[in-house]
């Protein structure tokens, strides 16, 4: 099993798109895929599983799926740590209970393709998670499910918190989405630094994947610039870069990845050529 983390602290540069239209493919290609969603935003979630019959909403809010990953870290956090005989004895009587991961995966419409939902209530859980120390529960979790699937995608939220720290350390890649501006130049440097201290203190087998540039328009002076910085920074830039197009907002509003939605547009070209060359790294 092979997990990559999608993330950039940076909000707006295409994160939970490009989370779901590479694991759409993975799974379109027969590889067992599994997206996890960690942003209480839960934009992965709604991308994949859209209304299904699992979720409960007003109109006025968004879906809310479950069971979550509220629910597994609620779990986590509520496991027994009491010391000495009776207190073994006990905990490990009420850890038969924990269910982990696999009761919060959901099957999505697309065959291979499943996804841990996120929740709105995934903050309020953050303090408590940090406290009592369960920064390791999500690898640990993962690597009792790692032969049922081939690729494991995280989508993470824009900031650099105890669930982006949990996916990084639960991850073997870390995939970065770019869009072309200064300020995400700026913010790219921050984000490696972080990378690196995480491999460093939690996990030796973490590497930076690449960096995917979003948005990008070829005819535009400034990305091109921006782009031949990175490379000139020694920094490991993707050669297929993700053009802006209005068949993502239609995708987004139809709950459909790009190649379910338009198996022959450029841009879902563009998506398999980009998925073929990080699978070839």
């Amino acid at each position: 099993m092979l997990t990559r983390v999608v993330f950039n602290q940076k909000g707006g540069v295409g994160k939970s798109s490009i989370t779901v239209n590479l694991a759409a493919i993975s799974a379109a290609q027969g590889y067992r895929t599994l997206v996890i969603d960690l942003d209480p935003q839960s934009n992965s979630s709604q991308y994949i599983l859209g209304s299904a019959h699992d979720s409960t909403h007003s109109s006025a809010e968004l879906p809310t799926f479950s069971p979550n990953m509220y629910h597994f870290f609620e779990e986590v956090v509520a496991q027994p740590q009491s010391k000495g005989i009776l207190g073994s004895a006990i905990g490990s009587i009420l850890n038969n209970k924990v269910k982990g991961l696999d009761a919060v995966i959901h099957q999505s419409p697309f065959p291979n393709l499943h996804v841990i939902p996120s929740s709105a209530e995934l903050g309020s859980l953050e303090h408590a998670l940090e406290s009592k120390h369960k920064i390791y529960k999500l690898r640990d979790a993962l690597q009792k499910i790692a032969s049922q699937y081939d690729r494991v995608y995280i989508d993470t939220p824009p900031a650099f918190n105890f669930f982006t720290l949990s996916a990084l350390i639960a991850s073997n890649r870390v995939l970065i989405p770019f869009d072309c501006d200064v300020f995400s130049h700026r913010a790219l440097l921050t984000l490696l630094e972080n990378v690196v201290e995480t491999r460093q203190d939690h996990n030796d087998d973490l590497a930076v994947e690449g960096v995917i540039v979003n948005q990008f328009q070829a005819q535009a002076k400034l990305p091109r610039e921006i782009v031949a910085q990175l490379r000139q920074d020694q920094l490991p830039v993707f050669d297929t870069m993700l053009p802006p197009s209005v068949m993502m907002k239609e995708s987004h509003l139809k709950n459909l990845p790009l190649i379910h939605l338009a198996a022959d547009h450029k841009l879902t070209q563009t998506y398999r050529q980009l998925f073929d060359e990080i699978e070839r790294e």
